[in-house]
C-alpha cells in the first residue's frame, strides 16, 4: 500500500502547487537571500553548531549564469568573514560550470579556491550523480594541490567508493561520507538499505584507519548507533570527524547527544530562489515527505 501511495505521489509531484511545496521548503530551506541564510547560520552558531552553506541549483545551462553563481559564492566568503561566522561553503560542480566546458568550470572553481585561501576557510566540492564522479574527484585533487583546506564527498552506496577512499585517504584528506541520494544503476550502486549501511561503516572504518577526517552525514538513527559503536570500540579521537546534518531535518535528540559528547556538528544550510525546483527534486527522491507534510497539514485543519 505504501509503495502504491508513493508511486501515485511521484506521478503528481510535478503538478503540486507552489503553496504546498512551500510548506516543505519553509522548513528545509534557509530563505531565498544571502542575508536570510546568514542569519540562520548565526543562530546555529549561537546554539553551538558549525555550518556549511549552499546556494540551491545545479546543471546550469550557460556560462554567464555559472559565473554569476561563482560570484555569489565569492560574496558569501566575504560575508562569512565579515560576520565572523563558523561557516564554510559547499558547491555543486555543475552549478559553477561542470558539464558546460572544462575551462569555465576550472576558472570558476579556481576563483573559489583562492577566495577560501584568502580567508583560511574551507571549500567543499559536493558530489553529484555518477556521470560527474571522476571529474569531481579530479577537480578535488587539482584544487588540493593549490590549497589544503579543500574537501569533497563520497557516497556509500557506490561500489567504487571503497577503492576511491583507499587511494585518496591520508592524514590530510577531508571528505563528507553520505549514503547517496541519486537514482543509480544496480550495476554501480548498492540498492539494499542494510547493505548500504554496512558499506558506510566499512568505508568509515577504512578512512579512520588511514587518518582521514570525515564529515559523517546521515539521519539514519540506527546507522548513527552503529557509528557511535565504531567510534567507541576503535577509540577514534573526536579530532578525526564531525557529524553533518541537513538544515531542518528532525534528529530525535541526536543533535543534542552529539554536542553533549563534545562532537562537532555541522549543519548543511541551503538557500536561494531555486527553492521550488530543489524541493520538487527532493520530493521525487523521497515521496514519503509528501505524506508526512500532508498529514500534518490536514491535522491542523
Amino acid at each position: 500500500m505504501i509503495r502504491l501511495f508513493n508511486q501515485i505521489i511521484l506521478f503528481f509531484v510535478p503538478f503540486l502547487p507552489k503553496f504546498f511545496v512551500s510548506l516543505i521548503a519553509g522548513k528545509y530551506v534557509a530563505g531565498e537571500t544571502k542575508d536570510e541564510a546568514l542569519r540562520h547560520v548565526k543562530s546555529l552558531n549561537e546554539k553551538g553548531f558549525s555550518a556549511t552553506i549552499d546556494i540551491l541549483g545545479e546543471h546550469v545551462q550557460d556560462k554567464e549564469k555559472a559565473k554569476r553563481v561563482s560570484k555569489s559564492y565569492l560574496d558569501l566568503y566575504d560575508e562569512i568573514n565579515n560576520r565572523n561566522l563558523d561557516c564554510n561553503v559547499s558547491i555543486k560542480p555543475t552549478h559553477i560550470g561542470l558539464g558546460l566546458d572544462p575551462k569555465t568550470f576550472d576558472s570558476n572553481l579556481s576563483s573559489l579556491v583562492q577566495k577560501a585561501k584568502e580567508y583560511n576557510n574551507f571549500l567543499r566540492i559536493d558530489m553529484e550523480n555518477s556521470p560527474y564522479t571522476d571529474s569531481t574527484i579530479e577537480a578535488f585533487k587539482n584544487s588540493s594541490e593549490t590549497y589544503n583546506l579543500v574537501g569533497t564527498v563520497f557516497q556509500a552506496y557506490l561500489y567504487r567508493t571503497e577503492n576511491d577512499i583507499e587511494s585518496l585517504s591520508n592524514d590530510g584528506f577531508n571528505f563528507r561520507l553520505c549514503k547517496g541520494i541519486y537514482h543509480e544503476d544496480p550495476d554501480i550502486a548498492i540498492q539494499n538499505r542494510d547493505d548500504i549501511n554496512k558499506n558506510f561503516l566499512k568505508v568509515l572504518k577504512l578512512a579512520f584507519n588511514n587518518g582521514a577526517y570525515v564529515g559523517i552525514a546521515t539521519h539514519d538513527l540506527k546507522l548513527l548507533e552503529d557509528v557511535y559503536s565504531l567510534i567507541r570500540d576503535d577509540k577514534i579521537d573526536r579530532s578525526q570527524f564531525e557529524f553533518q546534518v541537513l538544515y531542518g531535518v528532525p534528529m530525535s535528540g541526536w543533535l543534542e547527544k552529539h554536542l553533549e559528547n563534545g562532537y562537532k556538528v555541522r549543519v548543511y544550510v541551503p538557500f536561494g530562489p531555486e527553492w521550488y525546483e530543489y524541493s520538487i527534486r527532493r520530493l521525487k527522491e523521497n515521496p514519503n515527505i509528501v505524506g508526512y507534510v500532508l498529514s500534518n497539514f490536514l491535522r491542523k485543519k
